[in-house]
């Protein structure tokens, strides 16, 4: 590959970069394509591309340092061809699929990735794949920030209701014929 064409396909990636919500970096060294195959088609459906990164064209991206610091770090550090799932949907979902596919194929190991442009060791992946779904941390949090409000609607609720109980208790005693008092002056 020529100088141009490596000058091309780092552009290229440096955009997905970009656009992606997360980039799970894998040395995927004894890997089976057919294995490859099933991973890239399970990530597929999370809205996730999987590329084949060299070490030439990741220096290429971080030459510049348009990405950032961390992504600088991240590239220079690669070593051998890297595995890199671009996910542009739920960060989570991507990283639960690549977690779950490394612990059934030991040759698939998870590196430092990207969370935008934040470093994300290897144990923050796993981290980011033990999370709920995106549907139900939003369902969670829908459901802390109705709280108070319920709260506060049960607590103006209460006065009303209690009055009312005080009032009927008192003309539960006058019908029973309890003798009111009634103060003179």
């Amino acid at each position: 590959m020529d100088r141009t064409n490596k000058e091309t396909l780092a552009t290229e990636l440096k955009e997905k970069f970009s656009k992606a919500n997360v980039a799970i970096f894998a040395d995927y060294k004894g890997l089976k394509s057919l294995e490859a195959d099933e991973l890239r088609r399970a990530l597929r459906t999370q809205k996730t591309e999987v590329k084949v990164l060299k070490n030439n064209i990741g220096r290429l991206i971080a030459k510049e340092g348009a990405l950032g610091g961390d992504v600088t770090e991240v590239m220079h550090r690669l070593v051998g061809p890297t595995l890199v799932a671009f996910a542009y949907g739920d960060p989570a979902a991507a990283a639960k699929i690549i977690n779950n596919f490394a612990k059934d194929h030991e040759a698939l190991k998870i590196k430092e990735s990207l969370l935008g442009n934040k470093l994300l060791r290897p144990a923050d992946v796993t981290q980011l794949a033990d999370l709920p779904a995106r549907e139900v941390l939003v369902a969670q949090l829908l459901g802390v920030l109705n709280g108070p409000a319920r709260n506060f609607v049960g607590v103006l609720a209460a006065v009303p209701r209690n009055f009312v109980t005080v009032l009927a208790q008192i003309e539960k005693k006058k019908s029973e014929g309890a003798p009111a008092t009634a103060t003179a002056e």
